[in-house]
């Protein structure tokens, strides 16, 4: 969806305008209190009593932005935990000035106090003898060690914010949720849209029904990495991102079977672990199932009804065919994917025929549009631009013009409700204007945040528990499933029951 600035503007000042208030209102209310956005959004306030002891297990590229948004009053980062020496390295130095600004930038001095082990194990031994004080961990390690590391972690009594996807199956999800039940302890999941005010706003004229019947969401993630050294996935060969000292570390970990024991099949697999079907999720897992979750949230967190689709290697890989040829790239995740998801609408129920279409499509190979959904009512349509921009537009209608020139406004249509109306003028509302620089939160630092207050207060009210993320996870998996039997798949609602065992991995019409 490509808008002039002039248009986009627009939108972001409708979205103020219906939402009630601006976010930078908003941020100067939540300053004068004292507290968080997050805190006074999400109403979880300040935490009472210590900072939750937390440890960092695995700290990459997603880990270490993760070590960055950490919120220093509820969360005292004592230990990290990484095979990579590199990794370790950049944790403390920073590899960002913004996004990883490193332990020694966000804690001063005190990241000398920070431990450091080479895996979890070593972590979890040195907690058993008494030598770590840890409550917590936060889990950024490769997909097919996120339930394995989870599970450890929790036998030992610590609570759990894993990163997404939230397992490699669906089996292993359910495990992660009964372990967890089972021993009284928090699991959260990093799907960080559940803690964004934006996409909360964003959902609530959804559930207000100021967009009217959605019938259709589009999501998508482009990129473009067709150009040799462009993809950042490819680290073991690309730009020198694998330093020679991780190399010599993690080849002799494979040599000598020590990797292996950790739960992987190669040092090569570790480091490029997403271009693997053995060791990640493709990009349904890694970019999709972000995406499936806002739309699940835009329709009020119902569960799918099917999925079908499209993926294929279309260009890497090419093995001789082709001017890209000289790549010759051994991966073997789709580099490009194609799915359709039937939801159910408000009437389902009683009208088989309502449903709600979403489709999301993800390739390598062109960006011409930013990454984000767009949610098509019949009253209006939302846009939500790379997590950090939203804009709404009416539809037109008998008596009222719509499109991306007009300006909107709520009123209550004589007591049956609110609706969008617009008006010609060349001005935002008051309420409704955006200041120019303002940085909108993703959600990490309200996530972890909430996380430490549950654990402190013993409430369990997680936005994105192991239920939540489960579902997440279904979606993801099944639409990988779907593409690669080349069929439509109905889902299963004994698939979203942790008490169940049936699992779309295990099922004998989509295994």
């Amino acid at each position: 969806m490509l808008l002039t600035p002039e248009q986009e503007q627009i939108g972001k000042d409708n979205f103020n305008e219906v939402v009630g208030i601006s976010r930078r209102d908003f941020m100067k209310t939540a300053a004068a209190a004292g507290t968080g956005l997050g805190a006074l959004y999400f109403g979880y306030g300040k935490l009472k009593g210590d900072p939750v002891k937390t440890a960092f297990i695995g700290t990459g590229d997603e880990g270490n932005v993760l070590i960055n948004e950490h919120p220093t009053d509820y969360m005292e980062i004592v230990a990290i935990a990484d095979m990579r020496p590199a990794n370790v390295d950049r944790t403390f130095s920073g590899s960002h000035p913004v996004a990883r600004r490193g332990l020694d930038k966000v804690l001063g001095s005190k990241s000398q106090d920070v431990k450091v082990y080479s895996n979890h194990k070593d972590l979890l031994a040195a907690k058993a003898k008494g030598i770590l004080d840890v409550e917590a961990v936060v889990i950024a390690v490769p997909l097919i060690q996120h339930a394995a590391v989870a599970l450890e972690c929790m036998e030992a009594g610590l609570h759990v914010l894993s990163e997404k996807l939230m397992a490699k199956n669906v089996t292993e999800c359910k495990q992660m949720i009964r372990t967890s039940e089972k021993n009284g302890l928090m699991l959260a999941v990093g799907h960080q849209r559940h803690y964004s005010v934006l996409y909360d706003n964003a959902a609530d004229l959804t559930r207000m029904g100021l967009l009217g019947d959605i019938k259709f969401i589009r999501a998508q993630w482009h990129r473009n990495n067709s150009f040799p050294g462009s993809d950042a996935w490819q680290k073991w060969t690309n730009k020198g991102l694998t330093k020679a000292k991780d190399k010599e570390v993690l080849e002799a970990m494979e040599k000598d079977g020590s990797l292996q024991a950790l739960g992987y099949p190669s040092a090569r697999k570790l480091v490029d672990w997403r271009l693997f079907n053995e060791t990640g999720g493709g990009l349904m897992a890694e970019l999709g199932s972000h995406q499936m979750d806002a739309a699940s949230i835009f329709l009020g967190k119902v569960h799918p009804l099917a999925v079908q689709g499209y993926g294929g290697r279309n260009f890497f890989g090419m093995d001789g065919v082709g001017p890209e040829s000289a790549w010759n790239d051994d991966r073997d995740i789709d580099d490009q994917i194609f799915v359709t998801f039937e939801f159910p609408g408000k009437t389902h129920k009683t009208n088989e025929r309502d449903l709600s279409v979403v489709t999301y499509s993800s390739m390598n190979t062109n960006r011409w549009e930013p990454y984000g959904e767009a949610v098509f009512g019949s009253r209006g349509t939302l846009w939500m631009k790379t997590e950090k921009e939203a804009m709404l537009y009416k539809e037109a209608s008998k008596n009222s013009p719509g499109g991306v020139e007009q300006r909107i406004w709520m009123v209550d249509n004589k007591g049956s409700g609110p609706v969008l109306d617009s008006y010609e003028t060349s001005a935002p509302a008051a309420a409704a204007a955006t200041g120019p620089g303002e940085t909108v939160s993703r959600g990490y630092r309200e996530e972890m945040e909430h996380f430490c207050y549950c654990i402190r207060t013993g409430i369990n009210k997680l936005r994105c528990d192991g239920r939540v993320a489960m579902a997440d996870a279904i979606m993801a998996l099944t639409g990988n499933i779907a593409m690669k039997q080349k069929r439509r798949i109905e889902f299963k609602q004994e698939w979203f029951d942790p008490t169940s065992d049936a699992c779309p991995e295990e099922d004998e019409k989509t295994a």
